[in-house]
């Protein structure tokens, strides 16, 4: 299927066509406006122009490049490890969040907010190296099914977000990842689903330490909370890892508010859009109030900033990729 697609397009270009690079996309404002900002920047001799070194674009990733009911999926792989873990750990049965995790009660679990996640966190994350950590992701990712759609995880990915990724990077782009999300859980998946490398990969984290087991050299994640990459500490993230203001950003929700102020208050020609979930028939439609991926002020001040707001219902023709198509970026 792959190989008639690309015979098809090369034909249509050797013909004059051009091939749409965003077919998943509905012809509209919101799409021509990204389209354009991509061409305005990326074309030599445009009063635009951006030097290949400075195009930046970043992209939070839970509800902006994959789905994230009916939990953010770092926090379903939280759980399955603590029930998989439990048999190592009786306390657990009496102890909380992690006896209400085990009862199936993940709101309740939740109730304690930011410590119990970080407790649960902690307890699955940690004392491991970073190999055990990432092979433990891998497994679940293998296994694991949302239990609504019944894919894989990686797999409920947005198909138009994918080929924004890669036309992004046809014309001279750089493509990062900025979440609240765990940094060494994402890398695992990052390159393989959406093409970004791992360096290209800017999340929360644990610290980690440097030690010999079995006198081989390993990094330790330690359950001691290193940096939380949400909010004002996106801004903070980006400079960190990456040193340059980025010229583009896309999020979701009120958390990339200051990813996103920041990207569009530089000089020059800036981009920034929030995904706007209203796609309960397709997807899942919520804003505010939300218990997850709330966004409120983002809406309210979207339009007096000339940031876009692109409606899953109204601007993208398909969601996630096809079944018989794997969820990767080229």
């Amino acid at each position: 299927m792959k190989t008639v697609i690309a015979l098809s397009s090369l034909l249509l270009c050797s013909q004059g066509f051009a091939v749409d690079p965003l077919p998943s996309w509905n012809n509209g404002g919101n799409k021509q406006a990204v389209l354009s900002f991509i061409k305005k920047t990326t074309t030599k001799g445009s009063p635009d122009f951006i030097a290949p070194s400075k195009r930046i674009a970043v992209f939070d990733n839970d509800g902006t490049l994959w789905a994230e009911q009916p939990l953010y999926f770092q926090a379903i792989f939280i759980f399955d490890q603590i029930k998989k873990r439990a048999p190592q750990h009786p306390e657990w049965k009496t102890q909380e969040p992690f006896a209400s995790v085990l009862k199936g009660d993940t709101k309740k679990a939740l109730a304690g907010g930011k410590k119990a996640l970080l407790k649960m966190t902690a307890a699955t994350h940690a004392n491991i190296t970073t190999e055990q950590f990432e092979q433990s992701v891998r497994d679940w990712l293998n296994t694991a099914r949302h239990p609504k759609t019944k894919r894989a995880y990686n797999e409920m990915v947005y198909q138009p977000m994918l080929e924004l990724l890669e036309h992004l990077r046809a014309k001279g782009y750089k493509t990062f990842i900025v979440s609240g999300g765990g940094i060494d859980f994402m890398r695992v998946f990052a390159e393989e689903t959406y093409g970004i490398p791992p360096e290209q990969v800017i999340g929360s984290s644990l610290k980690a330490k440097y030690e010999l087991r079995n006198g081989k050299p390993v990094i330790v994640k330690i359950p001691e909370l290193n940096f939380i990459d949400d909010k004002a500490g996106k801004p903070v993230g980006i400079h960190q890892h990456i040193g340059i203001r980025p010229v583009a950003a896309f999020g979701n929700s009120d958390g990339d508010f200051e990813m996103i102020e920041w990207t569009t208050s530089g000089d020059g020609p800036r981009l920034g859009a929030f995904v706007h979930h209203d796609d309960a028939q397709r997807e899942w439609q919520y804003d505010h109030p939300s218990h997850i991926g709330q966004l409120k002020r983002g809406l309210s001040e979207a339009p007096k900033r000339n940031w876009l707001v692109l409606s899953m219902k109204n601007d993208w023709n398909q969601i996630f990729p096809s079944t018989d198509e794997p969820a990767k970026a080229k």
